[in-house]
């Protein structure tokens, strides 16, 4: 079975940023990716949710990151040669904010078809489902799609201030 080309794009068919977490893999929209970073020091900052590592200097602006793997309920695991911090600019109650989020790996930018987009599954029991926006399908696998608003609730932006993006922030890695 022979593939479309990768440049080949459909009205339907939406850009994102793929990552690691573990064996897992989910994503966010690429239009949310200001920067994607090797890990550096996090200055902890007190009395702040454990999924709240602290701050970065990104060219003089404080920017507040999150562990994605804790955020998760998962166990927190040492930083190693492919640990990242992405860099987004989100919509969180109707203010743009500038946040870090860790996680083990970034993997690629990839196109998803919507028709390969399907609603959050209702398992029938309370789960943390409010974090997705939807489960694609790519080579026979879930990619879980976050819906970031959701995941950066805020108690979390509320915990180390917010940042108000700016032009020279604006730059992809």
């Amino acid at each position: 079975m022979s593939k479309a080309p990768t440049t080949l794009r459909t009205s339907s068919e939406s850009q994102f940023v793929s990552l690691g977490i573990g064996a897992e893999v989910f994503a966010v929209p690429v239009d949310t990716v200001l920067e994607i970073l090797d890990m550096q020091p996090v200055f902890r900052v007190p009395e702040t949710p454990t999924h709240v590592l602290g701050l970065i200097d990104l060219r003089g602006r404080s920017v507040p990151v999150l562990d994605l793997r804790t955020k998760l309920g998962l166990p927190a695991i040492p930083a190693t040669e492919t640990t990242r911090i992405l860099v987004l600019e989100v919509a969180v109650a109707g203010r743009r904010l500038v946040l870090g989020l860790v996680a083990d790996r970034v993997i690629e930018v990839m196109a998803l078809d919507a028709a390969d987009i399907e609603p959050p599954p209702d398992v029938g029991v309370g789960w943390r489902s409010a974090y997705i926006a939807g489960v694609g399908h790519r080579d026979g696998k879930f990619v879980v799609i976050f819906d970031l608003a959701q995941l950066f609730s805020t108690e979390d932006t509320n915990a180390l201030g917010v940042v108000s993006p700016s032009p020279e922030v604006r730059a992809v890695a």
